[in-house]
């Protein structure tokens, strides 16, 4: 991998992908949610500002960029604790926009300009919606009833369709939950780890959370990026569910971090139902395939993904940042 082109390149994944592949000596171009670009390796005059909504703007900057890797990594996000002053149809339009109408510009772009290019499309272990099994793997049929699920399940049907039709490499990652220091502050994970944080420091006292039963697949978002890079190195494309197949609760994440910093949760958590605006069923991805075929492994277990986190945290606070 020599020239890749990563859009969504200001999220955490993208942030982590484009530090990776910077450290590999690659030749990098990335793409932000508001169309800025920056790249490393090259100053030419063709590295512009970039819709991925302007179908013509991103032929052009493919056709000159010339990219053998594009990660295709831009999401419209959301969390079951957050309000929104939208509705579910502007919800929707949003992420069409996102996970459908770019990708497609992107497909279409390498479909005739640079038909060389691997493509990687991060999917959602929300395309599984509500799955007919406790454990999803490849076959598990795609169910998604949410605008986050549906869009992103159109973008894995779009994938796979130019993949048939056209001959284009795009290989699908069902990625389930994964933090980073990078996450941003409307996450739970994000949320769990500040209070504690603060709550540590004498900042605040208390910590409101909507549902301490709620299970999750949570993996460690370095450990993605690698499968991520693992599954482009392949030579065939194909789809790969990305995930720990551990399921943890919200609860067990409270009290790794909290006793983390010597403090007893049930003193500080206060449960309030009415924080939780949408209601998330338990996923758990089965990552066999991924294992056999790329040899990835997680290389982080979950206890010591929330210590990490509380530890990052901790440094910022107490250094004032």
């Amino acid at each position: 991998m020599h020239r890749a082109m990563i859009i969504g390149h200001s999220g955490q994944d993208g942030t982590l992908l484009f530090e990776r592949l910077q450290r590999d000596g690659c030749e990098l171009l990335g793409i932000g949610r508001t169309g800025i670009s920056h790249n490393v390796g090259r100053e030419n005059e063709y590295y512009k500002p970039v819709d991925i909504l302007d179908r013509a703007a991103v032929e052009h900057t493919t056709r000159l960029f010339s990219p053998d890797a594009i990660f295709y990594l831009a999401a419209y996000h959301h969390s079951a604790e957050h309000v929104y002053s939208v509705d579910d149809a502007s919800l929707y339009f949003r992420s069409h926009d996102v996970h459908v109408c770019g990708l497609l510009n992107v497909l279409e772009a390498v479909k005739r300009c640079a038909p060389r290019a691997r493509i990687f499309y991060a999917a959602s272990s929300h395309c599984f919606g509500a799955p007919p099994t406790p454990i999803q793997d490849e076959n598990t049929p795609l169910r998604p009833f949410s605008p986050y699920g549906i869009t992103k399940t159109a973008g894995v049907q779009i994938c796979r369709m130019y993949r048939a039709s056209h001959d284009v490499h795009a290989s699908l990652g069902f990625l389930y939950n994964h933090e980073s220091p990078l996450r941003k502050s409307n996450f739970l994970s994000t949320k769990i780890v500040r209070h504690a944080v603060e709550i540590y420091c004498g900042q605040r006292t208390k910590l409101a959370l909507g549902d301490l039963s709620a299970r999750v697949d949570w993996g460690y978002a370095p450990d993605y990026v690698e499968a991520m890079i693992r599954i482009l190195r392949l030579n065939f494309a194909d789809d790969f569910v990305i995930s720990t197949k551990e399921s943890h609760s919200v609860e067990e994440f409270v009290e790794v971090a909290f006793t983390h910093l010597g403090i007893n949760w049930q003193n500080h958590v206060e449960v309030q139902p009415s924080l939780v605006i949408k209601h998330s069923i338990e996923l758990v991805g089965d990552n066999a395939k991924l294992r056999k075929i790329t040899g990835w492994s997680p290389s982080v277990s979950f206890q010591s993904m929330v210590k990490l986190l509380v530890d990052v945290e901790l440094e910022r606070v107490q250094n004032g940042k």
